[in-house]
Formats: structure tokens, C-alpha cells, sequence
């Protein structure tokens, strides 16, 4: 029987790239899942530093690899070289991030109260530290073919978390994945690591996707991309005899408070960021701005006008894929038939791309459906006359990524209601800046309430807390040191910070 393939294709272009790839087969699958079974518990059992140089050595491949990811990603994605060269460089910084997480070992909480045989009762000897899941799956996102794909974040954070990962690779750019497959293989190898330590599947399709999710060796899922696609897999996840937690990123518009005082004071630098912030990467970003509030009146005129003459000005995007096109081009149109809603910018679109878009509104006609994600360069202005009139707008809005504020330092006092509003409905406030840089560190959330992200907001997947989505709590009750784990053993072999009898101490 002849394998059955497929090919990305470029979406400038809409022509078919070579070469084409083979879709896993339902036993490849099977091997590839037995495979991280048989290898979790050695993994799980190695070393902080082992962790480390897997994740050391991964970053160095991707990053000689760099020309070939550009080159590959340009023509899957249509993204362009300065923003894909960006994200190299990210995409080593994240998996360094985790080694340098993974090396402390202090992530684990380990926690020791120990016993004393002559209180009545006795009190026990217990000890609890964070242990890994087991396997991962994991699945690339459209939008950062690096970044949140085969050596994301997701498969960062639980490799470091001592998890053997399953990537489902995007059918939009397999060449690029197989490439950050290669380098993820290559550095496992080169530290002495089990071939089951990570594997990747491909498809163009769903089938695999859902097969995957649904293995019984399967312990969690992480995913980036459509409230569709991620409550699909949540579905999926629930319904398995033993359900399992699916760490799903999916949509968000990004409100933006303007005061009138930020646009009279910083109007034109503020209108040049929000058209950059709107417009960058075709809009593709879970954090685009694509909910605004400006007020009525001359500066929030002038502020307009200026962001729709710098959109009108921007050439029009190629997005991600043929669909993603399609599904812009139609929540866009939907968005301009609702009551009340003008158009800010004039530029008209090609067929085959997105010409970035502003919408305006009076707050008075404003309805929950302008609130839905378009995915691309769109935002929609609501204009209000009184800045008390947001906030039961902001309280009514689903869950968010990102919620951002520009004012002044003088109103900051007098906005405290607001901003706790806002602190209700997103992961992370942005205060007189824009949302799309989400820097990677120890103190970043990329998360927030439903449906930003499937599991509410209680973690993140971005930053270094992500590795606690792959881990649950242990205790270990009276058992001697040498039955112990290492990062719960008396001597504390691997130097980590640990709670001890209620000190925190290494």
C-alpha cells in the first residue's frame, strides 16, 4: 500500500512546496507514544543538569539551523525574514530559559516536615516535591512556526519538567518542523537520552491529532491556536476514560483603554505604536490589539485618523494559510454589517491578502459579537464620552490574554476601579505600552479566564511557572532516605532550595 502524503503550501503563492510528507500512520503512532511510555520513567529520573544540556544543546541546534528555518519558514508561511530571524532567537532563548530552570531544580517545591515519634499521637515523616506527568503531546501553532511549534514553549517547559513529548506537527509548515525535530532528536542524543524522550507526528488533517490526545499514555496536551481547535481537544481529553488536562491558548481581542489626557500628551507616538501593534505579523498575534477604547472629541479624532492614514498606508499582509484568509475576510465583513459600525481606514484589500482594518462604533451601539476575535489585522474602536462608561463594557467581555491602559501617572488614582475590572479579565495588564511583546522570563503570564486560555487562567505558557502544568504533586509518607528522591533526600544532593520544617533553605 502506496504511504499517503501531503504538501505545505505557500501562501503568497497558493502553489504547492516541495517536497511532500508522509503522513504517520496509526502504528508509527503507536510506536512513537510506547516509546515515550518506555523512556518516562528514566527520563523522569534524570538529572537537573542532564535536563539542562538537553535543552543547552537543542537551543545551540536550532540556532544552526537558522538559515534553513528562515528560508523553509518564509515560503510555509509568508512571514518575513526580520520576524522569523526574531524568533530563532527566541526560540533558543526559551529552551536556555528552561535548562536554566531545569539545572536549579529548586522548581520542584520540594517540601520536608519532618517526623517525631514521641508526640501523641506520633507525627509522621512526610515530604512532597512536583514530579512529571509523563508523556506530553503537544501541538504546533500556524502562527509562530517556531516559537509555539515543535520546540516551543509547551515542549520546552515539559522536557525540562523530565516529560518525553509528542509533537503533532502543523500541516502549514512541516518542513520547518522537521528541522526543529532534528535539532530536538540531535541534542537527546548527544546527552545520552532514550529516542522516546521526544517524537513527532505528521498530518494534514485532525485523525492522528485526535488519536494522540486520546492514548492512554497521553498525560496532558499542549496546545496554541483556535477557540475551535482547542475546545475540540478539551472535548476529547474529558471524554477519555481517565480525562487528562489540556493546556489550551486560543482567542483573545485585547482591549485598550485611552484616556483623552494619554492622547493629548503622547497622541501621535501612541497612534504610530497602535498601528504597528495592529499590523505586525499580519495581525496574527494572540495579543492584537483588536478592541479598542478612544474617546470622543478632538484628540480621540486626531488619534484615529491617524492610526487608519498609517493602516491605509501599510501594504496588505499575506496571512498564514488559505483558510485563515477566508476566515478573516468573513469576520470582517460580518463585523462592518453590524449597526452603528464605520469604517476608519479606506485602503481596499486584494483578493489574496489582508489590508489592515479600523472600525469605529459609538459605545451606545456596541454589542458582544464585536467582541469576537477576527484573527488578522483588524481592530474595532468603540468611542465613549465618559470613561465610567467602559468598565461594565470590560466586565461583560469573555476572558482575555492581555488587557493594556494608557493614562497618565495623575489618573492612575481615579482609575483603580477600572483597572480592577480589567484585572478580573486578563492574564496580564499593559499599562501605557502595547500587548504583542510578550517577553520570556521568570515573572511573564501568557494566560487568563476562559477562553484565552482552556484552564482558566491558573497557569501560563509563556515564561518559566509553564513547567508546572506538566507536573502534580507527590508525597512520600515514612520512607527511609535512601527510597527517597534525590531532591527530597536529606543530604539534598542537587543543592535546591527546599521548605524544611518551614524554612526555606538549601
Amino acid at each position: 500500500m502506496t504511504a499517503r502524503t501531503f504538501q505545505a503550501m505557500n501562501p503568497a503563492t497558493g502553489q504547492p512546496l516541495a517536497p511532500a510528507f508522509k503522513v504517520t500512520t496509526p502504528g508509527e503512532l503507536e510506536a512513537l507514544v510506547t516509546a515515550a511510555k518506555n523512556a518516562a520513567r528514566g527520563f523522569a529520573a534524570s538529572s537537573p543538569q542532564q535536563r539542562a544540556n538537553f535543552l543547552n544543546a537543542a537551543a545551540a541546534g536550532i540556532e544552526a539551523r537558522a538559515d534553513a528555518f528562515i528560508e523553509a519558514a518564509m515560503q510555509e508561511t509568508g512571514l518575513p525574514e526580520a520576524r522569523l530571524r526574531g524568533e530563532v532567537g527566541r526560540t533558543a532563548n526559551q529552551l536556555r530559559l528552561f535548562a536554566r530552570v531545569a539545572a536549579d531544580g529548586s522548581w520542584v517545591d520540594a517540601r520536608i516536615d519532618h517526623g517525631d515519634p514521641a508526640r501523641k499521637p506520633a507525627k509522621p515523616d512526610v515530604r512532597s516535591m512536583r514530579v512529571p506527568l509523563g508523556p506530553v503531546a503537544v501541538f504546533g501553532a500556524s502562527n509562530f512556526p517556531l516559537a509555539f511549534s515543535v520546540a516551543g514553549g509547551d515542549t520546552a517547559s515539559a522536557l525540562a519538567a523530565g516529560c518525553p513529548v509528542v509533537v503533532k506537527a502543523h500541516p502549514a509548515h512541516p518542513a520547518t518542523s522537521r528541522l526543529a525535530a532534528e535539532a530536538i532528536s540531535e541534542a537527546a542524543e548527544k546527552v545520552g537520552l532514550s529516542e522516546g524522550v521526544f517524537g513527532i507526528v505528521y498530518e494534514d488533517g485532525y485523525e492522528l491529532g485526535v488519536k494522540l490526545v486520546q492514548h492512554p499514555e497521553i498525560h496532558a496536551v499542549g496546545f496554541t491556536g483556535s477557540r475551535a481547535g482547542g475546545l475540540a481537544l478539551v472535548a476529547v481529553a474529558q471524554a477519555r476514560e481517565v480525562p487528562i488536562p489540556v493546556y489550551a491558548e486560543m482567542s483573545s481581542v485585547n482591549p485598550s483603554v485611552f484616556t483623552a489626557a494619554s492622547l493629548e500628551a503622547n497622541g501621535a507616538a501612541l497612534a504610530k505604536g497602535l498601528a504597528a501593534s495592529i499590523s505586525g505579523s499580519g495581525g496574527q498575534l494572540c495579543t492584537q490589539p483588536g478592541l479598542l477604547f478612544v474617546p470622543v472629541g478632538e484628540a480621540g479624532d486626531a488619534f484615529l485618523n491617524d492610526v487608519a492614514a498609517k493602516l491605509d498606508a501599510t501594504p496588505a499582509c499575506t496571512l498564514l494559510t488559505g483558510g485563515i484568509l477566508n476566515a478573516f475576510q468573513k469576520g470582517a465583513a460580518g463585523h462592518l454589517k453590524a449597526a452603528g459600525v464605520q469604517p476608519l481606514t479606506q485602503a481596499s484589500a486584494p483578493e489574496s491578502g489582508a489590508q489592515p482594518q479600523l472600525l469605529g462604533i459609538p459605545i451606545a451601539q456596541f454589542t458582544p459579537d464585536l467582541a469576537d476575535e477576527v484573527f488578522g489585522p483588524l481592530s474595532v474602536a468603540v468611542r465613549y464620552d465618559r470613561i465610567e462608561q467602559v468598565t461594565p463594557i470590560l466586565a461583560g467581555l469573555e476572558g482575555q490574554l492581555t488587557a493594556t491602559l494608557h493614562a497618565t501617572d495623575a489618573e492612575l488614582d481615579s482609575l483603580a476601579d477600572l483597572l480592577h475590572v480589567m484585572g478580573g479579565r486578563a492574564g496580564r495588564l499593559v499599562l501605557n505600552g502595547f500587548p504583542t511583546g510578550v517577553e520570556v522570563g521568570d515573572a511573564m503570564v501568557h494566560g487568563g479566564p476562559f477562553p484565552a486560555t482552556s484552564d482558566g487562567g491558573r497557569s501560563t505558557s509563556v515564561g518559566s511557572l509553564a513547567i508546572e502544568r506538566f507536573a502534580r504533586l507527590r508525597a512520600y509518607q515514612d520512607f527511609p532516605d535512601r527510597a527517597l528522591p534525590p531532591e527530597l533526600q536529606d543530604a539534598n544532593p542537587y543543592g535546591i532550595w527546599r521548605l524544611v520544617d518551614g524554612e526555606r533553605t538549601r
